[in-house]
């Protein structure tokens, strides 16, 4: 069995109601649920909240909400393998033989359909503990410098000065669109950045954090194209 955990609780503070908020004609949550069915891999599509108004949403759109996610995990400080963990616990509580639980932000409205199948082909035929979606710089961050207390720069790096950007390592960065983990990795708390797994590129003009209300508006106008494409 194969299931998917959408993360949504209702306290967004930077972006009020920012899960089930209007994104491009959709409430924000739709697109990853659709995501999700349209792969068709999945069993279960499962959405842990403690909100009333996501949870009844979420069911509208075919989602499943057969529990309501505790205080204990739905404050500020909550991380995501918790909130996995905890479902996946749920889920055997429940006699359901999950294999394989997917992660998949309700966040992400450039996540596709495409992106979550290939994600299970490689996972479904390796010995890989997770596949998550990562981008690649569009700078070398080993090129990178910061602002000292001087208000001058300060490289992080320095002993890169006079490296050329195509010599250095490539280096990847979180999607912060989907997680796909064996259940046991998710159980056990195998870290995601590690040696046991696959990052799964995606590329970088479809890959937008939405954490504050710029990176909302960002979101909207790269939607513009993306959805037309």
């Amino acid at each position: 069995m194969v299931i998917a955990i959408i993360p949504a609780r209702g306290g967004s503070k930077r972006i009020p109601k920012k899960n089930i908020k209007s994104f491009s004609g959709k409430p924000m949550i739709q697109w990853a649920i659709e995501a999700a069915q349209e792969s068709n891999i999945f069993d279960q599509i499962i959405v842990s909240t403690d909100d009333e108004a996501i949870a009844a949403i979420s069911k509208d759109l075919g989602a499943l909400v057969p529990f309501k996610r505790s205080h204990a995990l739905s404050d500020d400080f909550t991380n995501t393998t918790d909130v996995i963990t905890d479902a996946c616990l749920w889920a055997k509580e429940a006699g359901l033989d999950a294999e394989i639980v997917c992660c998949l932000y309700a966040t992400a409205p450039f996540v596709r359909a495409a992106d979550l199948l290939e994600a299970y082909r490689i996972i479904n035929s390796s010995d890989w503990q997770y596949v998550f979606s990562v981008a690649e710089y569009s700078s070398s961050i080993f090129r990178s410098f910061q602002q000292t207390d001087t208000q001058g720069v300060k490289m992080f790096f320095p002993e890169h000065f006079e490296s050329r950007s195509q010599d250095l390592p490539q280096a990847l960065y979180d999607a912060g669109m989907f997680y796909m983990g064996r259940t046991d990795a998710w159980v056990q708390g195998l870290k995601i950045f590690d040696d046991h797994s696959f990052p799964l590129k995606i590329p970088s003009w479809r890959v937008q954090d939405i954490d504050t209300p710029e990176d909302w508006v960002r979101a909207e106008q790269m939607a513009k194209y993306i959805f037309d494409v």
